[in-house]
Protein backbone atom coordinates (compact mmCIF):
# COMPACT_ATOMS: atom_id res chain seq x y z
CA UNK A 1 0.00 0.00 0.00
CA UNK A 2 1.25 3.49 -0.86
CA UNK A 3 -0.18 6.82 0.20
CA UNK A 4 0.73 10.20 -1.29
CA UNK A 5 0.29 12.96 1.29
CA UNK A 6 0.05 16.63 0.46
CA UNK A 7 0.31 19.28 3.19
CA UNK A 8 -1.05 22.78 2.61
CA UNK A 9 0.30 26.14 3.71
CA UNK A 10 -1.34 26.08 7.15
CA UNK A 11 0.41 22.77 7.83
CA UNK A 12 3.79 24.32 6.96
CA UNK A 13 3.31 27.62 8.80
CA UNK A 14 5.79 27.15 11.65
CA UNK A 15 7.93 24.65 13.56
CA UNK A 16 4.98 23.44 15.61
CA UNK A 17 3.10 22.49 12.45
CA UNK A 18 6.19 20.73 11.07
CA UNK A 19 6.18 18.53 14.17
CA UNK A 20 2.54 17.62 13.53
CA UNK A 21 3.35 16.79 9.91
CA UNK A 22 6.23 14.55 10.97
CA UNK A 23 4.06 12.69 13.46
CA UNK A 24 1.36 12.13 10.82
CA UNK A 25 3.77 10.92 8.13
CA UNK A 26 5.82 8.60 10.34
CA UNK A 27 2.71 7.14 12.00
CA UNK A 28 1.92 5.22 8.81
CA UNK A 29 4.68 3.50 6.80
CA UNK A 30 2.44 3.69 3.72
CA UNK A 31 2.99 7.48 3.63
CA UNK A 32 6.07 7.31 1.45
CA UNK A 33 5.58 10.41 -0.72
CA UNK A 34 5.08 13.91 0.69
CA UNK A 35 4.15 17.04 -1.29
CA UNK A 36 4.20 20.43 0.42
CA UNK A 37 3.06 24.01 -0.08
CA UNK A 38 4.84 27.20 0.90
CA UNK A 39 4.46 28.41 4.48
CA UNK A 40 1.00 29.83 5.12
CA UNK A 41 -0.31 32.17 7.79
CA UNK A 42 0.52 31.51 11.45
CA UNK A 43 -2.30 33.82 12.59
CA UNK A 44 -4.98 35.92 10.88
CA UNK A 45 -2.86 39.07 10.43
CA UNK A 46 0.16 37.10 9.16
CA UNK A 47 1.33 36.86 5.54
CA UNK A 48 1.51 33.85 3.26
CA UNK A 49 5.05 33.36 1.95
CA UNK A 50 3.83 33.15 -1.64
CA UNK A 51 2.15 36.56 -1.32
CA UNK A 52 5.41 38.02 -0.02
CA UNK A 53 7.34 36.53 -2.94
CA UNK A 54 4.90 38.07 -5.43
CA UNK A 55 5.38 41.37 -3.60
CA UNK A 56 9.17 41.08 -3.89
CA UNK A 57 8.89 40.61 -7.63
CA UNK A 58 6.57 43.62 -7.98
CA UNK A 59 8.97 45.79 -5.97
CA UNK A 60 11.89 44.80 -8.17
CA UNK A 61 9.99 45.44 -11.40
CA UNK A 62 9.29 49.02 -10.29
CA UNK A 63 12.80 49.63 -9.01
CA UNK A 64 11.79 49.54 -5.34
CA UNK A 65 14.06 47.88 -2.80
CA UNK A 66 12.47 44.66 -1.53
CA UNK A 67 15.05 43.85 1.16
CA UNK A 68 12.57 44.31 4.00
CA UNK A 69 10.04 41.90 2.49
CA UNK A 70 12.76 39.43 1.48
CA UNK A 71 14.13 39.43 5.04
CA UNK A 72 10.64 38.55 6.32
CA UNK A 73 10.68 35.50 4.05
CA UNK A 74 14.16 34.33 5.03
CA UNK A 75 13.48 34.80 8.74
CA UNK A 76 10.39 32.56 8.55
CA UNK A 77 12.35 29.63 7.13
CA UNK A 78 15.43 30.19 9.26
CA UNK A 79 13.25 30.26 12.37
CA UNK A 80 11.71 26.89 11.45
CA UNK A 81 15.14 25.42 10.72
CA UNK A 82 16.66 26.65 13.95
CA UNK A 83 13.74 25.62 16.17
CA UNK A 84 13.84 22.13 14.69
CA UNK A 85 17.68 22.08 14.92
CA UNK A 86 18.10 21.05 11.29
CA UNK A 87 21.45 21.02 9.54
CA UNK A 88 20.33 22.71 6.32
CA UNK A 89 22.34 25.56 4.79
CA UNK A 90 19.69 28.04 3.64
CA UNK A 91 21.73 31.24 3.95
CA UNK A 92 23.76 30.56 0.82
CA UNK A 93 20.70 29.84 -1.30
CA UNK A 94 18.87 32.90 -0.02
CA UNK A 95 21.89 35.11 -0.75
CA UNK A 96 22.17 33.76 -4.29
CA UNK A 97 18.43 34.22 -4.88
CA UNK A 98 18.52 37.81 -3.57
CA UNK A 99 21.46 38.69 -5.85
CA UNK A 100 19.63 37.35 -8.89
CA UNK A 101 16.47 39.16 -7.82
CA UNK A 102 18.28 42.48 -7.50
CA UNK A 103 19.81 41.94 -10.94
CA UNK A 104 16.38 41.09 -12.37
CA UNK A 105 17.66 37.69 -13.45
CA UNK A 106 14.93 35.59 -11.88
CA UNK A 107 11.47 35.16 -13.40
CA UNK A 108 8.30 35.69 -11.42
CA UNK A 109 7.42 31.99 -11.68
CA UNK A 110 10.80 30.89 -10.36
CA UNK A 111 10.74 33.44 -7.54
CA UNK A 112 7.27 32.54 -6.23
CA UNK A 113 8.07 28.81 -6.49
CA UNK A 114 10.79 29.19 -3.85
CA UNK A 115 8.26 29.07 -1.03
CA UNK A 116 7.45 25.45 -1.84
CA UNK A 117 11.10 24.72 -2.56
CA UNK A 118 12.34 25.80 0.86
CA UNK A 119 9.41 24.13 2.65
CA UNK A 120 10.27 20.85 0.95
CA UNK A 121 13.97 21.21 1.76
CA UNK A 122 13.25 21.62 5.46
CA UNK A 123 10.56 18.97 5.88
CA UNK A 124 12.69 16.45 3.92
CA UNK A 125 15.53 16.98 6.39
CA UNK A 126 13.14 16.79 9.34
CA UNK A 127 11.61 13.51 8.13
CA UNK A 128 14.86 11.99 6.92
CA UNK A 129 13.30 11.63 3.45
CA UNK A 130 14.94 12.26 0.08
CA UNK A 131 14.32 15.72 -1.44
CA UNK A 132 13.25 15.60 -5.10
CA UNK A 133 12.86 18.96 -6.82
CA UNK A 134 9.66 19.36 -8.83
CA UNK A 135 11.79 20.41 -11.83
CA UNK A 136 13.03 16.82 -11.99
CA UNK A 137 9.63 15.39 -12.83
CA UNK A 138 6.72 17.86 -13.39
CA UNK A 139 6.98 18.46 -17.13
CA UNK A 140 5.01 21.16 -18.95
CA UNK A 141 4.29 21.31 -22.67
CA UNK A 142 4.97 24.47 -24.66
CA UNK A 143 1.30 25.46 -24.34
CA UNK A 144 1.50 25.33 -20.53
CA UNK A 145 -0.37 22.05 -20.12
CA UNK A 146 1.16 19.15 -18.19
CA UNK A 147 2.83 16.42 -20.21
CA UNK A 148 1.38 13.62 -18.13
CA UNK A 149 3.23 10.79 -19.82
CA UNK A 150 6.64 12.39 -19.33
CA UNK A 151 5.68 13.55 -15.82
CA UNK A 152 4.56 10.11 -14.68
CA UNK A 153 7.60 8.37 -16.15
CA UNK A 154 9.96 10.89 -14.55
CA UNK A 155 8.36 10.62 -11.12
CA UNK A 156 8.40 6.83 -11.13
CA UNK A 157 12.12 7.08 -11.85
CA UNK A 158 13.06 9.71 -9.22
CA UNK A 159 10.67 8.58 -6.47
CA UNK A 160 12.39 5.25 -5.88
CA UNK A 161 13.38 4.80 -2.28
CA UNK A 162 11.93 4.61 1.20
CA UNK A 163 10.63 8.17 1.42
CA UNK A 164 10.40 11.20 -0.88
CA UNK A 165 9.52 14.87 -0.38
CA UNK A 166 8.80 17.10 -3.35
CA UNK A 167 7.61 20.72 -3.61
CA UNK A 168 4.20 21.47 -5.05
CA UNK A 169 3.03 24.30 -7.31
CA UNK A 170 5.67 24.25 -10.05
CA UNK A 171 7.49 22.28 -12.71
CA UNK A 172 9.69 22.86 -15.73
CA UNK A 173 9.12 23.95 -19.32
CA UNK A 174 10.85 22.19 -22.25
CA UNK A 175 13.49 24.96 -22.28
CA UNK A 176 14.32 24.42 -18.61
CA UNK A 177 12.47 27.47 -17.29
CA UNK A 178 10.44 27.06 -14.10
CA UNK A 179 6.68 27.37 -14.53
CA UNK A 180 4.04 27.49 -11.80
CA UNK A 181 0.47 26.32 -11.74
CA UNK A 182 -2.18 28.86 -10.78
CA UNK A 183 -2.58 29.58 -7.05
CA UNK A 184 -3.42 26.46 -5.09
CA UNK A 185 -1.57 24.35 -7.63
CA UNK A 186 0.26 22.27 -5.03
CA UNK A 187 -2.93 20.20 -4.88
CA UNK A 188 -2.35 19.34 -8.55
CA UNK A 189 1.25 18.30 -7.89
CA UNK A 190 0.04 15.88 -5.24
CA UNK A 191 -2.56 14.44 -7.57
CA UNK A 192 0.05 13.96 -10.32
CA UNK A 193 2.34 12.17 -7.88
CA UNK A 194 -0.48 9.87 -6.75
CA UNK A 195 -1.46 9.09 -10.34
CA UNK A 196 2.14 8.45 -11.39
CA UNK A 197 2.60 5.82 -8.67
CA UNK A 198 -0.96 4.43 -8.77
CA UNK A 199 -1.25 5.24 -5.09
CA UNK A 200 -3.84 3.55 -2.89
CA UNK A 201 -5.06 6.96 -1.71
CA UNK A 202 -4.16 10.63 -2.13
CA UNK A 203 -4.34 12.40 1.24
CA UNK A 204 -4.75 16.17 1.17
CA UNK A 205 -3.97 17.58 4.62
CA UNK A 206 -5.27 21.06 5.40
CA UNK A 207 -6.80 23.01 8.31
CA UNK A 208 -10.36 21.64 8.09
CA UNK A 209 -11.60 18.13 8.86
CA UNK A 210 -12.86 17.38 5.37
CA UNK A 211 -15.50 19.09 3.28
CA UNK A 212 -18.23 20.91 5.15
CA UNK A 213 -21.91 20.83 4.17
CA UNK A 214 -22.01 24.63 4.21
CA UNK A 215 -19.76 27.64 4.63
CA UNK A 216 -18.87 27.91 8.35
CA UNK A 217 -18.92 31.71 7.98
CA UNK A 218 -22.65 31.41 7.28
CA UNK A 219 -23.71 28.27 9.18
CA UNK A 220 -22.41 27.66 12.67
CA UNK A 221 -20.51 24.37 13.01
CA UNK A 222 -21.72 22.71 9.80
CA UNK A 223 -21.41 18.94 9.58
CA UNK A 224 -18.56 17.27 7.71
CA UNK A 225 -19.45 15.42 4.53
CA UNK A 226 -18.09 11.89 5.14
CA UNK A 227 -18.06 10.83 1.50
CA UNK A 228 -18.65 12.53 -1.84
CA UNK A 229 -18.32 11.52 -5.49
CA UNK A 230 -16.11 13.36 -7.96
CA UNK A 231 -19.23 14.59 -9.77
CA UNK A 232 -20.61 16.07 -6.57
CA UNK A 233 -17.26 17.70 -5.82
CA UNK A 234 -17.23 19.31 -9.25
CA UNK A 235 -20.72 20.66 -8.69
CA UNK A 236 -19.83 22.02 -5.25
CA UNK A 237 -16.63 23.63 -6.54
CA UNK A 238 -18.29 25.17 -9.59
CA UNK A 239 -21.10 26.58 -7.49
CA UNK A 240 -18.77 28.34 -5.09
CA UNK A 241 -17.43 25.92 -2.48
CA UNK A 242 -13.75 26.54 -1.70
CA UNK A 243 -12.59 22.94 -1.77
CA UNK A 244 -9.55 22.14 -3.90
CA UNK A 245 -7.90 23.57 -6.98
CA UNK A 246 -10.37 22.69 -9.73
CA UNK A 247 -7.78 20.75 -11.76
CA UNK A 248 -6.79 18.56 -8.81
CA UNK A 249 -9.30 15.80 -9.33
CA UNK A 250 -8.52 14.91 -12.96
CA UNK A 251 -5.26 12.93 -12.49
CA UNK A 252 -6.61 10.87 -9.57
CA UNK A 253 -10.04 10.42 -11.12
CA UNK A 254 -8.48 8.99 -14.28
CA UNK A 255 -6.73 6.36 -12.13
CA UNK A 256 -9.73 5.85 -9.80
CA UNK A 257 -7.64 6.85 -6.77
CA UNK A 258 -9.63 7.94 -3.69
CA UNK A 259 -8.89 11.45 -2.40
CA UNK A 260 -9.02 11.91 1.36
CA UNK A 261 -9.23 15.45 2.80
CA UNK A 262 -7.83 15.49 6.34
CA UNK A 263 -7.02 18.01 9.08
CA UNK A 264 -3.41 18.33 10.25
CA UNK A 265 -4.66 19.72 13.55
CA UNK A 266 -7.13 16.84 14.06
CA UNK A 267 -5.28 13.86 12.59
CA UNK A 268 -7.64 11.27 14.07
CA UNK A 269 -10.66 12.71 12.24
CA UNK A 270 -11.37 10.60 9.13
CA UNK A 271 -12.22 13.68 7.04
CA UNK A 272 -13.92 13.31 3.67
CA UNK A 273 -13.35 10.55 1.12
CA UNK A 274 -13.83 11.52 -2.54
CA UNK A 275 -14.05 8.84 -5.21
CA UNK A 276 -15.88 7.90 -8.38
CA UNK A 277 -18.60 5.74 -6.84
CA UNK A 278 -19.58 4.34 -3.47
CA UNK A 279 -20.84 0.81 -2.91
CA UNK A 280 -23.26 1.97 -0.23
CA UNK A 281 -25.69 4.85 -0.30
CA UNK A 282 -24.13 6.37 2.82
CA UNK A 283 -26.43 8.10 5.27
CA UNK A 284 -29.90 7.10 4.07
CA UNK A 285 -31.47 10.09 5.78
CA UNK A 286 -29.20 12.60 4.08
CA UNK A 287 -29.96 13.25 0.44
CA UNK A 288 -28.31 16.67 0.17
CA UNK A 289 -24.51 16.41 0.19
CA UNK A 290 -23.71 20.10 0.40
CA UNK A 291 -25.17 23.59 0.09
CA UNK A 292 -23.10 26.31 -1.51
CA UNK A 293 -23.31 29.37 -3.71
CA UNK A 294 -21.91 32.72 -4.80
CA UNK A 295 -23.07 36.32 -4.91
CA UNK A 296 -23.02 39.05 -7.55
CA UNK A 297 -24.66 37.66 -10.65
CA UNK A 298 -26.90 39.38 -13.16
CA UNK A 299 -29.94 38.06 -15.04
CA UNK A 300 -30.45 39.36 -18.56
CA UNK A 301 -34.09 38.50 -19.25
CA UNK A 302 -35.70 38.82 -22.67
CA UNK A 303 -39.10 37.88 -23.97
CA UNK A 304 -40.25 37.48 -27.56
CA UNK A 305 -43.47 36.07 -28.91
CA UNK A 306 -42.86 32.75 -30.66
CA UNK A 307 -39.37 32.40 -29.20
CA UNK A 308 -39.68 28.63 -28.66
CA UNK A 309 -40.80 28.09 -32.27
CA UNK A 310 -37.99 30.07 -33.91
CA UNK A 311 -35.25 27.62 -34.89
CA UNK A 312 -31.76 28.77 -33.93
CA UNK A 313 -32.87 31.75 -31.87
CA UNK A 314 -31.24 30.54 -28.64
CA UNK A 315 -28.00 29.96 -30.52
CA UNK A 316 -28.15 33.51 -31.88
CA UNK A 317 -28.73 34.89 -28.39
CA UNK A 318 -25.77 33.00 -26.95
CA UNK A 319 -23.55 34.00 -29.87
CA UNK A 320 -23.87 37.63 -28.77
CA UNK A 321 -22.35 36.71 -25.42
CA UNK A 322 -19.65 34.73 -27.17
CA UNK A 323 -18.68 37.74 -29.27
CA UNK A 324 -18.29 39.78 -26.11
CA UNK A 325 -16.26 37.02 -24.39
CA UNK A 326 -18.78 36.58 -21.57
CA UNK A 327 -19.20 33.15 -19.99
CA UNK A 328 -22.84 32.16 -19.61
CA UNK A 329 -23.46 30.44 -16.28
CA UNK A 330 -27.10 29.29 -16.54
CA UNK A 331 -29.90 29.61 -19.10
CA UNK A 332 -33.33 29.11 -17.47
CA UNK A 333 -36.12 29.62 -19.99
CA UNK A 334 -39.85 29.52 -20.61
CA UNK A 335 -42.11 29.34 -23.67
CA UNK A 336 -41.54 32.87 -24.92
CA UNK A 337 -38.75 34.06 -22.66
CA UNK A 338 -35.20 33.21 -21.70
CA UNK A 339 -32.88 34.39 -18.94
CA UNK A 340 -29.13 34.50 -19.28
CA UNK A 341 -27.32 34.35 -15.94
CA UNK A 342 -23.79 35.80 -15.94
CA UNK A 343 -21.35 37.16 -13.39
CA UNK A 344 -21.96 40.88 -12.92
CA UNK A 345 -18.26 41.73 -13.18
CA UNK A 346 -18.13 40.17 -16.63
CA UNK A 347 -21.30 41.91 -17.76
CA UNK A 348 -20.06 45.28 -16.55
CA UNK A 349 -17.12 45.11 -18.96
CA UNK A 350 -19.47 45.61 -21.90
CA UNK A 351 -22.98 45.94 -20.47
CA UNK A 352 -24.35 48.57 -22.86
CA UNK A 353 -22.61 47.27 -25.97
CA UNK A 354 -23.91 43.75 -25.30
CA UNK A 355 -27.47 44.90 -24.65
CA UNK A 356 -27.37 46.98 -27.82
CA UNK A 357 -26.25 43.92 -29.81
CA UNK A 358 -29.00 41.77 -28.28
CA UNK A 359 -31.54 44.43 -29.16
CA UNK A 360 -30.29 44.68 -32.74
CA UNK A 361 -29.76 40.95 -33.44
CA UNK A 362 -32.75 39.47 -31.61
CA UNK A 363 -35.36 42.27 -31.56
CA UNK A 364 -36.93 41.13 -28.28
CA UNK A 365 -40.29 42.44 -27.07
CA UNK A 366 -38.73 43.21 -23.69
CA UNK A 367 -35.15 43.23 -22.42
CA UNK A 368 -34.51 43.65 -18.70
CA UNK A 369 -31.44 43.26 -16.47
CA UNK A 370 -31.64 42.26 -12.81
CA UNK A 371 -28.51 42.78 -10.72
CA UNK A 372 -27.62 41.88 -7.12
CA UNK A 373 -28.44 38.18 -7.66
CA UNK A 374 -26.91 35.31 -5.71
CA UNK A 375 -26.82 31.70 -6.93
CA UNK A 376 -27.46 28.91 -4.42
CA UNK A 377 -26.95 25.22 -5.18
CA UNK A 378 -28.12 22.14 -3.29
CA UNK A 379 -25.95 19.20 -4.41
CA UNK A 380 -26.49 15.51 -3.75
CA UNK A 381 -26.33 12.23 -5.63
CA UNK A 382 -29.33 10.77 -3.79
CA UNK A 383 -31.74 13.54 -4.77
CA UNK A 384 -32.68 11.72 -7.97
CA UNK A 385 -34.23 8.91 -5.91
CA UNK A 386 -36.28 11.22 -3.68
CA UNK A 387 -39.45 12.58 -5.33
CA UNK A 388 -40.51 16.08 -4.42
CA UNK A 389 -37.14 17.39 -3.29
CA UNK A 390 -37.50 20.60 -5.29
CA UNK A 391 -40.91 21.23 -3.74
CA UNK A 392 -39.55 20.75 -0.23
CA UNK A 393 -36.66 23.12 -0.87
CA UNK A 394 -38.86 25.86 -2.27
CA UNK A 395 -41.44 25.41 0.47
CA UNK A 396 -38.72 25.93 3.09
CA UNK A 397 -37.52 29.07 1.33
CA UNK A 398 -41.08 30.36 0.93
CA UNK A 399 -41.79 29.99 4.65
CA UNK A 400 -38.78 32.20 5.29
CA UNK A 401 -40.01 34.88 2.82
CA UNK A 402 -37.13 34.33 0.42
CA UNK A 403 -38.11 35.20 -3.14
CA UNK A 404 -36.69 32.93 -5.86
CA UNK A 405 -35.64 34.74 -9.05
CA UNK A 406 -34.80 31.73 -11.22
CA UNK A 407 -34.63 27.92 -11.00
CA UNK A 408 -32.57 25.41 -12.95
CA UNK A 409 -31.94 21.71 -12.38
CA UNK A 410 -29.84 19.03 -14.04
CA UNK A 411 -31.81 16.07 -15.50
CA UNK A 412 -30.07 13.62 -13.13
CA UNK A 413 -31.03 15.83 -10.15
CA UNK A 414 -27.41 16.00 -9.01
CA UNK A 415 -28.09 19.63 -8.22
CA UNK A 416 -30.93 22.07 -7.79
CA UNK A 417 -29.87 25.65 -8.47
CA UNK A 418 -31.83 28.81 -7.83
CA UNK A 419 -31.25 32.53 -7.70
CA UNK A 420 -32.13 34.85 -4.83
CA UNK A 421 -31.31 38.46 -4.11
CA UNK A 422 -27.84 39.07 -2.66
CA UNK A 423 -29.38 40.28 0.58
CA UNK A 424 -31.06 36.87 1.08
CA UNK A 425 -27.99 34.76 0.26
CA UNK A 426 -26.86 33.92 3.81
CA UNK A 427 -30.44 33.38 4.95
CA UNK A 428 -31.12 30.96 2.08
CA UNK A 429 -28.03 28.88 2.94
CA UNK A 430 -29.04 28.79 6.62
CA UNK A 431 -32.65 27.82 5.84
CA UNK A 432 -31.62 24.94 3.60
CA UNK A 433 -29.02 23.66 6.03
CA UNK A 434 -31.39 23.79 9.02
CA UNK A 435 -34.16 22.16 7.00
CA UNK A 436 -32.28 19.30 5.36
CA UNK A 437 -28.86 18.75 6.94
CA UNK A 438 -29.85 18.09 10.55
Amino acid sequence: MLKVTKFGGSSMADAGQYRKVKEIVLSDPARKVVVVSAAGKRYSADHKITDLLYLCHAHTQYGVDCSGVFNMITSRYLEVRDKLKLNVDLEGEFAELKARLDAKKVSQDELVSRGEYFSAKLIAAFLGYKFVDATEWVKFNLDGSVDKRATYEAFRRVAKGSGVVTPGFYGVMPNGAIKTFSRGGSDITGALAAAALNASVYENWTDVSGLLMADPRIVENPQTIPEVTYDELRELSYSGAQVLHEDTIFPVREKNIPLNIRNTNEPDHPGTIIQEKFLTSGDSERFITGITGKKNFSIVHLSKRGLSNEVGLLRRILSVYERHQISVVYVPNGIDNVSIVVETDELDRCRYALLADVQQDIRPDTLTVFDEIAVVAAVGRQMANRPGISGKIFAALGKSDINIRFITQSPDELNIIFGVENKNFNKAIQVLYNSFAK
